[in-house]
């Protein structure tokens, strides 16, 4: 470490901005202007080459951290450091060509033009290759989204509106947690994608996912947003199965000033960011910012029957709906179940009878309002011009719908991370350290279980449960031996059931729900609590090995996991916190050859962890440019990447009552699957081998993926970025439901039926559990995105993307859950443009219908379409900018997650302020 840190105080910058290059042979040529110049104190004024000014575009001194930005005129002031002329200026903006501006001497103020470019060509990007290099050059590929596209996003939630870009899946669980996916395997959790701020991993410690942008960057502070799809983990370690997403924020040294916004719409939608930077001398710089955001949340009303229902909807016996819960389901059998009356009808032996549950809307009683409170503070100090230590620390608190194995109410869920960082233009240094706590959560089914195991009636020793299946018996019986048939026996049995349950109406309700949502007592009471850290320490040096475009670069990283959940969550029950770890190195080589035409790549990366082998990712690409100015680039890549299970995989204990939800890390599992491969229900053969299952403990997931791909210009202004992928996984991370010892031994036949399927008791060794494993079968997928956009007219740009996945379902054995949910086709068409103050953005997005496989549940969902729109207009001599936005304009009502809520419109109204 020592070492590192060394070299970065002795490295001097290797090319253009942001200050993170790399040689110029790995980038495409910058434009050179010979303009003499200066003094200390340089200014200037930088246009359109239709003589318009640019407000926003970034100057730094080229090989230092110095910079600063233009005003709203275009203007300019920048202090350099006393180093000696020549020296050279970096000038840039989105959409134009970036300009080197040489400063021989003293001169009067610059005037510098920046001529029109495809943005999609000269954009610039750190995260494919962790250096940086022009996106046409990426090994694979990968998306940049730019300040300017931010401004026109027409959601309220940053991620959300991503999901106009190709390739990308977007989940909402609820209004602000969404998570986003590539190539497949789209869960309501981004468990495959690494989701970085500054890069920071913004995951939770202990849910191990990233929460949307609810913990993250308010968009006043987002410089640009880059996405790699398909594998990383040869330079981002574990997770990074499917891709990298990083957040880049604004530095208090190029962009300083005031920003205020302020907006609001539908469903009592109030939004308020604010961020002020202020450069104390041309040494130290601070920034602040902030947000709140407030909302009614969507709410899950999908009563279709669950796939675990032993009965369709509808039915006199009940069923299990998918966004119900406390729905519970006992079977009638002569077997003495404390749920169950003693004399049960032997007529209904065999039968399983359901509770009617309670709908999300009753469960959360009015508490139906999602918000994010975020504080970041940061100071930035130049210990050389080269040189730049940065601390920073950032608060959050958040309230939304979390959506797993069940649908999780996460009230006031708080996040804390510091970070200190020692960074050069050849590398960095940087700790940071995540602290998440959630101490008034609760979970929906376990909620609506534990209402329906209260006392019927003040003082009762039986539950509302027990009440409803004895009068369901009584009445059946009594109208079977009136002569009334089967059917209308049942129907007048449920109805006289129906009228012993506990309805949000009965006094009793409020109190009862009061009570379980307070009490963390397993078997008590539904709320969760858990407060788990994450540190996090690494390091990264670039360096250039001869005059032949040859650059290498090496980094380590260190990680280290403390979980804690008094038993609420993890497997904690000692008290004592678990404590987990995983660490690792990687290096990159990249060499240009035949006049920069070819551009190859090849990193590797291991790691190490604490329950789980060597791992070893490997990825090795080539990118062949051609055609003048290098318009038409070739690539091709190989790389394979893993994916640790998470910390809940490895650590969770949870007891739901009707089922355990465990880790799997120690000694794995024997026992029985709800079904043999005939598909006979367990039970139902005295054979009960065929039943049998081990589940050995958990591997890391592993895939292989083979990629080409195009980027260039087809014909003149039409830009086209296309891609080919291949993968194979093993070792996937599936789910299963068995019947077992909660130690993993299985069970006998005496502790099968004393332990199952008995809800009440938690203290049985005998129960229904449900974990992960690693599926042998080796899954195989492929796919195909194509993006299209014509920059011929700046006031009209039109855009086109489709997107193919498909998951090979014939390799997929019987009863694996595989999680693939992704759109076989689905695609975007939009416009955007300005038009002198006027901005503006028109997207249609369209998804496929297809089957989702979810740990909460399974079936269809539908094809749906989105429209959204934005509209921006500029108030120059206010600084100010009005604006409006509405996502799904046409309420279409769609359904992203199953399980998950309906979507509808929101449409929304503010104004931002700029003040230098």
């Amino acid at each position: 470490m020592l070492a590192s840190v060394l070299l970065l105080a002795t490295g001097t910058l290797l090319a253009a901005p942001p200050p993170d290059g790399v040689p110029a042979a790995t980038r495409r040529p910058l434009r050179k202007l010979q303009i003499p110049a200066p003094a200390q104190i340089i200014s200037g004024v930088v246009l359109t080459e239709d003589g318009q000014p640019l407000p926003g575009a970034t100057i730094f001194v080229k090989g230092t951290f110095i910079g600063t930005s233009t005003n709203a005129s275009g203007e300019f002031v920048l202090a350099r450091d006393a180093r000696p002329l020549p020296f050279t200026l970096v000038v840039a903006f989105v959409g134009h060509v970036t300009q080197e501006v040489a400063v021989t001497d003293a001169a009067a103020p610059l005037r510098v033009v920046l001529p029109y470019s495809t943005e999609q060509v000269s954009q610039v990007v750190m995260s494919a290759s962790r250096i940086e290099e022009n996106i046409q050059l990426s090994p694979v590929t990968v998306d940049k989204v730019s300040r300017t596209d931010l401004e026109r996003q027409a959601t309220p939630e940053l991620l959300t509106s991503l999901a106009r870009l190709k390739g990308l899946d977007i989940s909402s669980a609820s209004m602000l947690f969404t998570s986003l996916s590539t190539r497949g395997f789209n869960t309501a959790k981004s468990e495959r994608v690494v989701q970085l701020t500054d890069y920071q991993d913004t995951q939770l410690p202990s849910l191990g996912l990233s929460p949307g942008n609810l913990l993250g960057l308010p968009e006043l502070d987002i410089e640009s947003v880059e996405i790699i799809h398909g594998p990383a983990s040869a330079l981002y370690g574990a997770n990074a199965l499917s891709g990298v997403i990083l957040f880049n924020s604004r530095d208090a040294f190029v962009s300083p000033g005031l920003g205020v916004r302020l907006r609001g719409g539908q469903r009592t939608l109030l939004d308020a960011q604010v961020r002020y930077a202020h450069k104390l001398n041309e040494r130290l710089a601070v920034k602040v910012t902030g947000s709140a955001l407030r909302a009614r949340d969507w709410l899950a009303t999908n009563y279709a029957a669950a796939a675990t229902s032993a009965n369709p909807a509808g039915s006199p016996l009940g069923y299990d709906p998918i966004n119900s819960y406390g729905n519970y389901g006992v079977q009638f059998t002569p077997a003495p179940n404390p749920v169950l009356p003693a004399n049960i009808n032997p007529e209904l032996y065999g039968q399983t009878v359901y509770t009617p549950g309670f709908s999300e809307r009753e469960l959360v009683a009015g508490d139906d309002y999602t918000s994010s409170y975020r504080l970041q503070g940061t100071a930035a100090y130049l210990l050389r011009p080269t040189l730049k230590l940065t601390a920073e620390a950032r608060l959050a608190q958040a309230t939304a719908t979390y959506q797993n194995l069940s649908r999780f109410r996460v009230k006031d869920l708080q996040a804390q991370q510091y970070r200190a960082e020692l960074k050069s233009s050849r590398g960095f240094v940087r700790v940071y350290t995540t602290h998440d706590a959630a101490n008034r959560s609760y979970e929906l089914n376990q909620l609506g279980n534990l209402l329906q195991e209260a006392p019927d009636r003040e003082g009762s020793s039986r539950s509302f449960a027990q009440t409803y299946f004895a009068t369901y018996n009584t009445e059946y019986t009594r109208q079977r031996q009136a002569g009334t048939e089967v059917e209308a026996a049942r129907r007048a049995a449920q109805q006289a059931a129906d009228a012993t349950r506990l309805t949000p109406t009965n006094p009793r309700f409020a109190s009862l729900r009061r009570q379980i949502i307070n009490d963390d007592e397993p078997g008590r009471g539904a709320r969760q609590r858990f407060g788990s850290w994450l540190t996090d320490l690494s390091a990264q040096y670039s360096l250039p090995v001869s005059d032949f475009g040859t650059v290498l670069t090496a980094g380590a990283a260190y990680r280290h996991y403390r979980l804690g959940s008094d038993g609420q969550l993890f497997a904690d029950t000692t008290g004592r916190a678990l404590t987990n770890y995983e660490y690792g190195a990687y290096g990159q080589i990249i060499q240009t050859l035949l006049h920069d035409q070819l551009k190859l790549s090849a990193a590797a990366r291991v790691d190490e962890f604490r329950n789980f082998t060597t791992s070893l990712s490997p990825r090795a690409a080539a990118v062949y440019s051609m055609g003048p100015d290098q318009r038409h680039n070739f690539r091709a890549s190989y790389g394979q990447a893993y994916r640790a299970p998470s910390q809940l995989e490895q650590y969770v204990y949870e007891d739901l009552g009707y089922a355990v939800f465990v880790g799997n890390v120690r000694n794995g599992y024997q026992g029985y699957r709800a079904t043999n491969d005939q598909g006979q229900a367990f039970g139902t053969t005295p054979d009960l081998g065929s039943f049998q299952t081990t589940l050995a403990p958990l591997d890391l997931e592993r895939a292989t993926t083979w990629e080409v791909g195009y980027r260039g210009l087809v014909l003149p202004n039409l830009y086209l970025d296309a891609s080919y992928f291949r993968s194979e996984y093993h070792n996937f991370i599936a789910t299963q439901i068995i019947l077992s010892n909660v130690d993993g031994s299985r069970p006998t036949l005496p502790q099968i039926a004393a332990g199952w399927p008995t809800y009440s008791d938690r203290t049985q060794p005998t129960r229904i559990l449900f974990t992960y494993f690693n599926s042998r079968q080796r899954l195989h997928t492929q796919g195909v995105t194509a993006a299209l956009t014509y920059t011929g007219w700046r006031t009209v740009v039109p855009t086109v993307n489709y997107s193919f996945n498909d998951l090979n379902r014939s390799e997929v054995p019987a009863g694996v859950a595989t999680y693939f949910n992704t759109p076989r086709h689905k695609f975007n068409a939009g416009v955007s443009g300005t038009i002198n103050r006027f901005g503006y953005l028109l997207n249609y997005r369209w998804a496929q219908g297809h089957y989702q496989e979810m740990p909460f549940a399974a079936g269809y969902v539908a094809s749906f379409s989105s429209t959204d729109a934005s509209v921006r207009y500029q108030l120059p001599k206010l600084q100010a900018v009005l604006q409006a936005g509405v996502s799904n304009a046409f309420d279409a009502r769609n359904v992203q997650v199953i399980g998950g809520p309906q979507i509808g419109r929101l449409a929304f109204a503010g104004v931002e302020l700029n003040l230098p």
